[in-house]
């Protein structure tokens, strides 16, 4: 066995965009670039998914990486245009929202994916995911303002699932 394996079982480096993923939330709480905010973030990015190894899983592998950037950018698209969505109907006088309970079928079965897209639904304003059900593989969701839950239910699908499902197959 060699170094590399050694160490990736040891859960050094094992999830590297976890680890990208600390030391760039890091750096944007700490709204810095200076080298000691650089050298903490690397640090974090580094230790973090160590010391939690065990819990996460095994490593993710990326099939389409090139698509992993395209995604991210229509994901915080997303949440931008719903945060000005609800921030008109909280503002606005005698909005009526219409509340929806809206299930979306699943159809990976990949863990990893499906825990993010149940992430993406609640970070996205006005969508709350309330419950991941692997028996029936679906996902409840709670809609602040929805008129056809069915229309919605297949957005989440095409705009999120189905880049998921190419992303981490």
């Amino acid at each position: 066995m060699n170094r590399t394996s050694r160490l990736a079982r040891a859960g050094w480096g094992a999830h590297p965009v976890l680890s990208l993923l600390v030391a760039t939330v890091w750096l944007l709480m700490q709204e810095s670039l200076v080298v000691p905010q650089l050298i903490t973030a690397a640090l974090l990015g580094l230790l973090v998914p160590r010391l939690f190894h065990r819990f996460i899983g095994p490593r993710v592998r990326l099939r389409r990486a090139g698509l992993l950037l395209r995604f991210i950018v229509l994901v915080l698209w997303d949440i931008l245009i719903s945060n000005l969505t609800v921030a008109r109907i909280v503002l606005t006088p005698g909005s009526n929202p219409k509340p929806a309970w809206v299930r979306v079928p699943l159809e990976t079965q990949n863990h990893t994916a499906i825990v993010m897209l149940a992430t993406i639904i609640t970070a996205t304003p006005g969508t709350v995911s309330c419950i991941v059900d692997e028996e029936r593989r679906e996902i409840l969701v709670h809609a602040l303002d929805c008129d056809d839950p069915e229309a919605m239910a297949g957005q989440i699908k095409q705009r999120y699932e189905a880049p998921l499902k190419e992303i981490l197959g």
